[in-house]
């Protein structure tokens, strides 16, 4: 029961958890055809737990909404008959609402200058946000211009769990991703995502540990 009040007071902690969870589940899911249904069910439980934590920010949720319910019925569908159009259409879908939810957080974590605990779990959550956003926008590139994504044009497709892979090294900045874009809108998109890396670092996290380590100072001791 505590756990539960846990995340009911920080829903972002649940989402981040969950998307974590989705890094190692990933792998095991896209293999065999019951696994992409399981992960078909794995992301309507993502799109799920994002909306709830939308409904914290300032933006409005019935936003949320709107963009979330082609995504589902396109989902369901996907897992009924896969279709390559359909998944094009899925994951640019997908994309534009991970963005959406990812801007939410960044709003509600810059409406004020004090920093609740759920707003520490919701700059994690915010970073796979945007690491899931523009790995679907990889996926879309991928279906458009086959070969986008490797050492050179014409390489055999990659897997969702790659483009992650691929898109979280990107946006960490790490470098350490051995998937290279190679068609120029591939790595326009990288670009994007290195750009809004660096500036959600530098804008968003730190001004948290700044306010956080100005709150601590405030504090009486005890």
């Amino acid at each position: 029961m505590s756990w539960i009040a846990f995340l009911r007071r920080n829903p972002s902690a649940g989402l981040l958890l969950v998307q974590l969870l989705g890094v190692v589940l990933y792998p095991m899911m896209e293999t065999s055809p019951r696994g992409r249904a399981l992960f078909g069910v794995f992301g309507l439980l993502v799109l799920g737990l994002a909306l709830w934590v939308v409904r914290r920010g300032p933006w409005l949720t019935w936003l949320g909404v709107t963009l979330a319910l082609p995504v589902v019925v396109l989902s369901v569908l996907m897992m009924i008959s896969p279709r390559p159009e359909l998944s094009v259409a899925t994951a640019a879908l997908e994309a534009v609402f991970y963005f959406y939810a990812a801007g939410s957080l960044i709003a509600y974590m810059l409406h004020d200058w004090q920093v609740a605990v759920d707003e520490l779990f919701a700059a994690g959550a915010t970073f796979t946000l945007m690491a899931w956003a523009f790995a679907y926008l990889f996926v879309v590139c991928q279906e458009l211009q086959p070969g986008s994504f490797g050492y050179s044009a014409g390489d055999v497709a990659r897997s969702w769990t790659e483009l992650l892979y691929c898109s979280v090294a990107v946006l960490s900045s790490v470098g350490l991703s051995d998937i290279m874009p190679v068609t120029p809108m591939a790595r326009a998109l990288v670009m994007l995502e290195s750009f809004a890396g660096i500036m959600y670092i530098a804008l968003v996290v730190s001004r948290l540990i700044t306010l956080t380590g100005y709150g601590k100072k405030q504090r009486p001791e005890s």
